[in-house]
């Protein structure tokens, strides 16, 4: 188990966090992410919808919950899993170490817009959302979570699979 402190005596172990989140394609493949104004070590951030799982969730029914609190979409299906890592953040006030799983959704229209979830966002610290280019992605100074996004949904349209597409 990863642990923080000076040494062995002060080590702490973190609390891990599971999370869920939605990598979101629209009819472009352009890719839906929000960001976080946050303060280090998390910092400034863009990242897919998606967030923490409540008790007795497993990954892919939070990961659907996760997006429609913070899209107010009910409608996208959801692939199979396609990514996962751990990451160590800061969570409300603690550092934990977040094991994350990542599906793929697919939105039938161009650039859509989210539902009635300004509420949402403003207590969940989502400052600003953004469908982005794959392009755009590579080419941006911005940091994006998780690192190497663009290329992992250039693997998965490249597979092409079938009927969530």
């Amino acid at each position: 188990m990863e642990q923080t402190g000076a040494g062995p005596e002060e080590a702490v172990p973190l609390r891990l966090r599971r999370a869920g989140r939605v990598i979101v394609l629209d009819p472009e493949d352009r890719v839906l992410l929000f960001r976080y104004d946050d303060e280090l070590p998390n910092g400034r951030h863009w990242c897919t919808p998606g967030g923490g799982l409540n008790d007795g969730e497993d990954y892919v029914t939070g990961a659907r919950r996760e997006l429609a609190e913070e899209t107010g979409w009910t409608d996208v299906p959801l692939s199979d899993e396609v990514h996962e890592r751990t990451l160590t953040m800061k969570y409300a006030d603690a550092i934990v170490r977040q094991h994350e799983r990542f599906f793929l959704g697919r939105v039938e229209q161009a650039q859509r817009g989210l539902g009635e979830v300004q509420a949402m966002h403003t207590s969940d610290g989502i400052a600003a959302w953004h469908w982005w280019t794959l392009a755009e992605m590579d080419t941006t100074t911005e940091v994006i979570w998780p690192p190497g996004l663009a290329d992992l949904v250039r693997a998965q349209l490249g597979q092409r699979p079938g009927s969530w597409m």
